[in-house]
């Protein structure tokens, strides 16, 4: 049997080179603040990746995307075992862009910050009196640069991500630029309707593309997870004032109000942090999580 290291490891993803194609791991390692945190989230990585394969099988209609399986028979024998079940996917090779593609459907978190200091979001001019957690009329597409684990990601304009991408891309960066906008929202907006069908809002997320061996845009990576994304219930929801969620938000406040943790969280936040992403897969799929 042939053994296979990973040629990546990200803040919570594996990844392994099998020549025709990438086998992506969602470890059960959790990250916050651009740190990862020293507890394990056990069953994390398959809420992740079994997430990931239901909106890759919704939005295919929308934009390819890189998923080829997430069953271990499709894959190399070494990954069939119990480790590897459940949270890895076989995927195609792309060309990862340098972007990360944010969409932001309410008025949250950093948003709600820099909207309250000066009316804008990422450069992004907003109509005067819009509250917390507020529905904005349209989503808005604010990407950034990716950073390497331990930086901080930078909030760029359209006008940026074409220019770093001409620069890469001679002649294509706008057309993949204004295609990176494109599709991010009209994915968004998609998955955001179903979910909101399904109680759950989906108040922002994040989106990687790559190009194929044809240079056309693939969606890679995961795809509106807890780990991405803001996920709030429907049940309950307020405008003006914070919302309890779904997603790592839970980690991140527990994180703040407890700065000399070190990274690190008691057995309580752990155990209702996957609770709730199981909570959401399941009403998201309407199928049990029995993995």
């Amino acid at each position: 049997m042939q053994e296979y290291k990973p040629f990546k490891s990200g803040k919570v993803r594996e990844m392994y080179d099998v020549g025709d194609s990438i086998i992506m791991v969602a470890t059960d390692r959790i990250s916050a603040f651009d740190h990862i945190l020293k507890n394990m989230i056990v069953k994390k990585g398959t809420v992740l990746t079994q997430i990931s394969k239901f909106w890759f099988d919704l939005t295919k209609d929308i934009v390819p995307n890189h998923m080829i399986s997430v069953d271990t028979k499709d894959m190399p024998e070494f990954f069939q075992k119990p480790e590897f079940t459940g949270n890895s996917m076989k995927c195609k090779k792309l060309n990862m862009l340098p972007i990360e593609c944010i969409v932001r459907g309410y008025i949250t978190g950093s948003g709600w910050d820099s909207y309250k200091k000066t009316g804008e979001i990422c450069g992004i001019k907003l109509p005067e009196g819009l509250q917390e957690s507020q529905k904005l009329a349209e989503p808005i597409f604010t990407p950034s640069t990716k950073a390497e684990i331990g930086d901080h990601d930078e909030n760029i304009s359209v006008e940026q991500s074409i220019e770093i991408l001409e620069k890469l891309y001679p002649g294509r960066g706008k057309e993949y630029a204004l295609k990176l906008r494109d599709y991010t929202i009209a994915i968004y907006k998609k998955c955001a309707a179903y979910a909101l069908e399904r109680g759950i809002i989906i108040a922002d997320t994040k989106f990687e593309f790559g190009l194929d061996e044809n240079g056309e845009v693939v969606l890679g990576d995961e795809m509106i997870t807890p780990d991405c994304s803001r996920f709030w219930p429907l049940e309950g929801y307020k405008v003006g004032q914070g919302q309890p969620s779904y997603d790592k938000q839970f980690v991140r406040d527990w994180l703040s109000a407890n700065p000399d943790a070190g990274y690190e969280l008691p057995q309580d936040v752990i155990d209702k942090t996957i609770g709730k992403y199981i909570e959401a897969y399941e009403l998201l799929t309407g199928q049990k999580f029995d993995f």
